[in-house]
C-alpha cells in the first residue's frame, strides 16, 4: 500500500520542487551539460570534474526528478531520513532568494528510473550538451507496464525512449555510444550535432592492480584506478567535451577520483585485496566489471555477487545470463548472496561448471561475512558486486577501518539498515 502511494505521489511531489528549481535556473542561466545513461554516469561526471574543476557546478549525489531540483535549489541531504522532507517542502520557496552559483557551467548527472522521468528532466534542463553512455535493462520493472500495454515492443525500447528526451531537448551537441544500436534509433530525435564514440578507436586496453591504461590511435592515458574497458566511451566523451568547450586537457587525469563502490581497491584482512564494486548491479554493469576482473593478472580470484534488483519480468532471464558470464571466468571460488542469484544463477552455474567448481550460496550478507572470515587463507583477490548491502561485508573485511568512509551508502538510513542485517 505504501509503495503504491509513493509511486502515485512521486511526480506531483517532484513538480513542486521543479517549479522553484526552474525559476532559480532561469535566474542563474548556466550552460548545461547532461551526463546520462544506464550505467557509468558518475564515473564520467568525475572524469569531467577532474578536468574542469571549479569552473563548473556538479550534481553529486542527485540524479533523479528530486535530486536534480534539490541540487539546483541548494539543498544537501545528509541523512536521507523521513523527517528531512518537512524541511525541504517548507524551505523550497525561500531558496529562490539565496545567492546564485557563480559557476557558468552546470554538469548534471541524470537518470531515467521510471516512465516520464526523461521527459520531466529534459524539459527542465534543456541542455546545451548531452553525453549518453549506454542504454540497457535498468529498473526494468518500472517499464514492464509499457510493454504490456503495447506502447513499446521491449523494455529496452521503453528505457531508451526516456533517455532520448535529452537528445530531443539538446540545443548544440550530443555525444553517444556509437556501438549501441538502440541508441542509434533515438538519434533522429535531435537537431543538435551528433558525435559517436566507438570502441574501434581503442587501440589497446590493460588493467592491473596498479591501474588502467587506455591507448587510442594518438595517445595513451594511464589512470590509477581499476576501470572496465567500456569506460573508454566515457573517456572519449570527456575529451570531446573539453574540445567543444575549448578547455585544455590534463592527460594524466591526476585529479580524477573514482566514485565509491565502483571498483575501488582496498587492502583487506589476511593480506587480501578487495575490489569493491557494490554500488549497483544490472547485467550490463555486472558483465563489464566481471570482464575487467578476469583481465587483472592475479591468481586465487574470488567473486562475491549479489542480486540484480528491479529487473521485473526479466529477472529470471538476467540472472541465468549472469551464470553464463561467470562460467567463462577463471575463478577459485564463486559466492552468491541473495534469493535471486540463489534461485536462478546458482543452479545454472552448477549445470555449467559441474560439482568440482567451488560455488556457495547464501541469503543474507552476514552469512557471507561469516563464511569469508572462516575460509579466507590469505592473498585472495576478492570482487564484490551486487545488491543487498555487500558494502557492509566489505567494511568488515577492511584492513584499515578508516577506509570505510570511501565506501558507498554512508548516510544514516543505510547505516541503520546494515545494522538490521547484522553488519
Amino acid at each position: 500500500m505504501f509503495s503504491k502511494l509513493k509511486k502515485l505521489l512521486y511526480f506531483p511531489g517532484a513538480y513542486y520542487f521543479r517549479f522553484f528549481a526552474k525559476i532559480r535556473l532561469s535566474f542563474w542561466k548556466p550552460r548545461i551539460i547532461v551526463v546520462t545513461g544506464s550505467s557509468g554516469k558518475t564515473t564520467l561526471l568525475n572524469l569531467i570534474e577532474s578536468q574542469i574543476g571549479n569552473r563548473a557546478r556538479y550534481t553529486h549525489h542527485g540524479n533523479s526528478s528530486y535530486g536534480i531540483p534539490f541540487n539546483i535549489l541548494g539543498f544537501k541531504r545528509t541523512n536521507l531520513t523521513a523527517d528531512e522532507w518537512i524541511f525541504l517542502f517548507l524551505f523550497a520557496p525561500f531558496k529562490l532568494f539565496s545567492k546564485l552559483p557563480e559557476e557558468k557551467l552546470y554538469v548534471v548527472e541524470a537518470d531515467c528510473d521510471r516512465p516520464n522521468e526523461g521527459k520531466f528532466l529534459a524539459t527542465l534542463l534543456k541542455p546545451e550538451v548531452t553525453l549518453w553512455t549506454n542504454s540497457t535493462r535498468t529498473h526494468s520493472m518500472n517499464f514492464d507496464s509499457l510493454v504490456k500495454s503495447g506502447k513499446f515492443k521491449t523494455v529496452e525500447e521503453a528505457i531508451s525512449h526516456q533517455f532520448g528526451y535529452f537528445l530531443e531537448h539538446t540545443s548544440k551537441l550530443v555525444m553517444v555510444n556509437g556501438d549501441s544500436e538502440i541508441i542509434k534509433k533515438e538519434l533522429p530525435r535531435t537537431k543538435a550535432k551528433i558525435v559517436s564514440v566507438a570502441i574501434k578507436d581503442l587501440a589497446n586496453y590493460k588493467v592491473s592492480l596498479s591501474g588502467t591504461e587506455f591507448k587510442t590511435r594518438e595517445k595513451t592515458f594511464k589512470l590509477k584506478y581499476l576501470l572496465p574497458m567500456e569506460n573508454f566511451y566515457s573517456l572519449e566523451m570527456c575529451l570531446g567535451l573539453l574540445s567543444y568547450l575549448e578547455i585544455s586537457e590534463d592527460e594524466s587525469f591526476g585529479k580524477f577520483i573514482l566514485p565509491p563502490g565502483r571498483s575501488s581497491l582496498f587492502d583487506g584482512i589476511k593480506k587480501t585485496k578487495i575490489v569493491d564494486s557494490s554500488y549497483n548491479a544490472n547485467l550490463d554493469s555486472m558483465t563489464v566489471v566481471l570482464d575487467m576482473f578476469d583481465k587483472i593478472p592475479s591468481g586465487n580470484k574470488w567473486t562475491i555477487l549479489g542480486d540484480m534488483l528491479e529487473q521485473g519480468k526479466s529477472e529470471k532471464e538476467e540472472h541465468e545470463k549472469l551464470a553464463g558470464i561467470i562460467a567463462k571466468m577463471k575463478l577459485e571460488r564463486i559466492i552468491l548472496m541473495g534469493p535471486r542469484v540463489s534461485e536462478y544463477t546458482y543452479p545454472r552455474l552448477k549445470k555449467l561448471l559441474g560439482d568440482k567448481a567451488k560455488i556457495e550460496k547464501f541469503l543474507i550478507p552476514k552469512e557471507v561475512l561469516d563464511y569469508l572470515k572462516l575460509n579466507l587463507k590469505g592473498n585472495e583477490l576478492l570482487l564484490f558486486k551486487g545488491a543487498r548491502f555487500l558494502e557492509g561485508v566489505v567494511e568488515n573485511l577492511l584492513l584499515d577501518k578508516s577506509n570505510s568512509k570511501y565506501l558507498c551508502r554512508r548516510e544514516k538510513v543505510w547505516q541503520k539498515r546494515r545494522r538490521d542485517w547484522g553488519l
